[in-house]
């Protein structure tokens, strides 16, 4: 006897209201299809990521953008004078946009722009995938490669082919989920020590998506699959602090380093200057770069790159959901950025600390 549709709804639906269709990554991906010129930025932006991981380039990666874009248009306003400022640098400084658009939560608030394109609760999914992916082949097509933290699993099918450098999130970095899923990624992805400030789970993490996996998926049409990956070499740990405090001291990279060289992994390290390494102070965010700027520029190894939350407007807004017309333009409505005359300052100085370097 087959049970019926209430017995049916309590065994697999109690919880949940809805089932929406997504549309596939491989209609996606036709709506908004690679170019050339992208495709070559992506790839040039690989490889220069690459090799200054692998120390055979002696820039440093810097990765800079808005904590998470909520507004496609001052993002990519943003990116314009990014680019430009990439070019001018580009001697010194391998530079990579950051253009995130999942946001976690260690409790509740809004999710990105994925998740809630219109921030007003409504979670059109399927229009948030096609703002995220137009807006990063727009910001590939001037020249400058971008870089994205990848949360949702499924996520990386729509949109990995245009990013040059990925992220694993404090929160996620011992799920096992995420370390399958940076074995088969095709670009460098840093993963961040976690929220507690346990840097061993970095570390750990990076030797795991080194391997090879084999683990449940999807594929570009959208159907279930099973995905055997090949691992992923160019993994790295971030640097990020905690709660407790920050963790970008000479001690603790050179314990990491440490941690990398027993572990059999390549002694490499990004440093984070938001997070707790600035206490979420975006004023103090430039105290940490001009610190490691100081560091770099007297010899100090094992420091690949650096990582700035920045946007058009300093600081951040509180975002009242369904009012998105009251925003200040340019300015975070997540952590707290600096504004953009800083980070065009703190990028010279970067540049300046690896000529003195050389």
């Amino acid at each position: 006897m087959t049970p019926t549709a209430d017995t049916l709804t309590a065994l697999d639906g109690a919880r949940t209201t809805s089932i929406s269709p997504l549309l596939s990554p491989a209609m996606l991906r036709h709506e908004h299809p690679m170019t050339s010129g992208v495709a070559d930025t992506v790839l040039a932006g690989r490889a220069g990521a690459i090799g200054i991981l692998n120390g055979t380039d002696d820039r440093l990666l810097v990765v800079v953008g808005p904590c998470s874009v909520h507004d496609t248009e001052a993002a990519l306003d943003y990116a314009r004078r990014l680019a430009l400022k990439a070019s001018e640098l580009r001697s010194e400084l391998h530079i990579v946009m950051r253009v995130y658009f999942e946001k976690p939560r260690t409790t509740l608030g809004w999710k990105g722009l994925i998740n809630d394109p219109e921030l007003n609760g409504t979670f059109e999914v399927n229009k948030g995938l096609r703002m995220a992916r137009k807006l990063l082949l727009d910001v590939s097509a001037l020249g400058l490669p971008v870089g994205c933290e990848f949360l949702d699993p499924i996520t990386p099918q729509y949109i990995a082919d245009t990013v040059t450098w990925g992220s694993i999130g404090a929160r996620t970095a011992a799920s096992q989920v995420h370390r399958q899923l940076c074995s088969a990624l095709s670009m460098p992805v840093g993963i961040k020590n976690s929220t507690e400030g346990d840097v061993q789970v970095a570390v750990d993490a990076t030797r795991a998506a080194g391997a090879s996996h084999v683990f449940p998926g999807i594929n570009t049409d959208g159907l279930a699959a099973l995905l055997t990956t090949a691992g992923n070499p160019d993994c790295h740990v971030i640097l990020r602090g905690s709660a407790a405090g920050p963790n970008y001291d000479p001690d603790t990279v050179s314990d990491t380093l440490a941690r990398l060289a027993a572990a059999g992994l390549p002694e490499r390290v990004i440093i984070d200057a938001s997070h707790g390494n600035s206490s979420k102070d975006h004023v103090r965010q430039g105290e940490v770069v001009r610190e490691i700027a100081a560091r770099l520029a007297s010899g100090e190894r094992g420091i690949a790159g650096l990582m700035m939350e920045s946007f058009l407007v300093g600081g951040r807004q509180d975002l009242s959901l369904g009012h998105a017309a009251d925003l200040t333009y340019g300015q975070s409505i997540t952590d707290a950025c600096m504004d953009w005359d800083t980070t065009a300052s703190l990028l010279d100085t970067l540049a300046a600390a690896i000529t003195s370097r050389r």
